[in-house]
């Protein structure tokens, strides 16, 4: 259903050359005129923004550098930058430290979703939250079981798992009932991501997300989050409206950012649904997760 197949390196860096340098050759050498903007909508999509997000920001560019009376190029660059923050959703994903939390994370396979639960688990440790029990939601993948209780055992969290073709709606609500008789604070659940019909999907995350809401308390926190993969382009996109159509997501985890990915579906996500981004994915070590900023993104976006 989706496809994941990743672009060589080399080919994408080229592609890429760097979002900031291409801005610069642009704006270099052209004068500020009808030819420029459309250059600048071309060079938009190939950073992944999408054609309909591209061309309303090109747009609002446009009619600024009019109404402002812009003539110098860093000018636009700053307004571009200005109009760009003005989509980016961002929030501080943490749990309660009063209530019980459960973090459902979804994903398709391949994103380095269950790679992700395990960050997220020394991440909030190391913030202080303790009581942490993983979840093997995941049970369609023989390996997904065991890739988590791998990490569980080298960061030392529990993990609650059954077999391989269990109901992940059941392991999840065996971990409520075992995470909650043992006063664990928090449960980062894995689920699974190789369904390849749409409808199914659908089904099968409802399901689960009906299971978890039968089994929490109103004063529960329970959040849905999404991970993607940053070097998929508009096809993340294409992932986030069909999960948010299931479970009505409450963050995403941008995952293998670093400088092959250009990262632009960040704007048309936070653009078209409104999805807030929490966290970003920079490397393979369990430390290489970062909160989502803003700042530091266009930053890295605009970078020479």
């Amino acid at each position: 259903m989706f496809n994941l197949k990743k672009k060589n390196r080399n080919e994408t860096g080229k592609a890429k050359k760097n979002l900031g340098r291409m801005l610069l050759d642009l704006f270099n050498n052209h004068v500020i005129d009808d030819s420029l903007f459309e250059d600048l909508e071309d060079l938009l999509i190939e950073s992944d923004l999408g054609g309909s997000a591209t061309m309303e920001i090109v747009d609002e560019l446009r009619a600024n550098t009019k109404s402002k009376k812009l003539t110098d190029n860093d000018q636009l660059v700053e307004e571009l930058k200005l109009i760009l923050s003005e989509q980016i959703e961002s929030v501080d994903l943490f749990p309660d430290k009063e209530k019980f939390n459960i973090f459902l994370v979804l994903g398709v396979n391949g994103v380095g979703k269950t790679t992700s639960i395990a960050k997220m688990a020394r991440y909030y440790n190391d913030q202080g939250y303790g009581d942490i029990v993983l979840s093997a939601g995941d049970t369609f993948r023989a390996a997904a079981i065991e890739q988590l209780k791998i990490h569980g055992k080298r960061t030392g969290f529990r993990v609650v798992h059954q077999g391989h073709g269990a109901d992940p709606a059941a392991v999840i609500f065996d971990t409520i009932s075992s995470a909650k008789s043992k006063g664990d604070q928090l449960v980062l659940a894995d689920t699974a991501g190789r369904m390849h019909n749409r409808t199914n999907l659908v089904k099968e995350l409802q399901k689960i997300d009906s299971v978890i809401r039968k089994k929490l308390e109103p004063s529960d926190v329970y959040k849905k989050i999404l991970v993607i993969d940053a070097t998929t382009g508009q096809n993340g996109l294409q992932q986030a409206e069909i999960f948010h159509e299931a479970v009505d997501l409450d963050a995403i985890i941008l995952t293998k950012y670093d400088s092959t990915a250009r990262g632009g579906n960040i704007i048309s996500i936070s653009r078209k649904l409104g999805i807030p981004f929490a966290f970003i994915g920079k490397g393979e070590k369990m430390t290489d997760l970062e909160r989502f900023s803003a700042e530091q993104y266009l930053e890295d976006l605009f970078s020479l």
